[in-house]
């Protein structure tokens, strides 16, 4: 992990909600797993604090990673500010990513929100590797589902939930899964985003032995595990033990996880 210096390429408002930003990589994206985050500096006054994001894109040939992130505090807002042809100030790729077992043939993804966004980096390495993808992507409205084409013009099947519909309920979401899981084989699941999905494809991944894996969110400080402000439990055999999200994580085995 290092800092540096990446020149913008883009920063655009893609929703009313949520900006798009890709930046010129060359020497990282060869290092970065789905599931690992940077940490940006937003402003060098206020807020002072570097912002964590997930990579929504690593785009090897072209040598770019990109971010897709929500305006909602002063941090993401200053974001919003950045030009193309300007630097961006990045330390990272940091944490623990996502894991792909050579013999998982099909998977399945469960994100809620800007958890789509850190799904995607992954169902593009799944299509990298050629394995099936069954994407469940949970938002307030199809205008927060901005990774669809993203997710579906790697090749994955995507359902799409939401409020708007009325059809992003924990028991519809349930009834989906259990009727994806009873028309074919999935190998693994994956999920960010939502704490009532997670616990949901917890119960759902314990029952039928599923091998399965939560990249966290949390209010993180300083990103290399010395403030502990992003700690969570953690079943080890028959105890339970607090760990930093930034360092040990941000993804996790699901069964392990304590949710609250």
């Amino acid at each position: 992990m290092e800092v540096n210096q990446l020149p913008i390429l883009s920063n655009v408002q893609v929703s009313a909600r949520y900006w798009h930003m890709v930046v010129s990589a060359p020497g990282l994206v060869n290092r970065i797993q789905p599931g690992q985050f940077f940490n940006i500096l937003c402003e060098t006054t206020f807020p002072f604090l570097r912002r964590p994001f997930s990579i929504y894109r690593i785009n090897k040939e072209e040598e770019t990673i990109e971010f897709l992130y929500l305006v909602q505090g002063d941090g993401t807002k200053k974001m919003t500010e950045f030009k193309a042809g300007e630097k961006v100030d990045v330390f990272g790729p940091l944490g623990v990513g996502f894991t792909l077992e050579k013999d998982w043939e099909t998977v399945l993804l469960l994100a809620r929100g800007v958890g789509i966004a850190t799904l995607a980096a992954l169902a593009q390495e799944a299509s990298n590797q050629n394995k099936k993808c069954i994407a469940i992507l949970s938002a307030r409205s199809h205008n927060d589902l901005l990774a669809t084409e993203t997710l579906q013009g790697l090749g994955a099947e995507v359902y799409k939930v939401t409020e708007e519909d009325g059809n992003s309920g924990v028991e519809y979401v349930e009834q989906l899964i259990e009727n994806i899981l009873a028309e074919q084989r999935v190998d693994a699941g994956f999920t960010c985003g939502s704490k009532r999905l997670s616990k949901l494809l917890q119960a759902v991944t314990r029952k039928y032995i599923i091998p399965s894996q939560i990249a966290l969110e949390e209010h993180m400080a300083c990103g290399m595990g010395a403030c502990f402000a992003c700690v969570c439990d953690i079943r080890s055999e028959n105890a339970t033990q607090s760990v930093r999200v930034c360092t040990e994580g941000p993804v996790f085995d699901l069964d392990k996880v304590v949710m609250a």
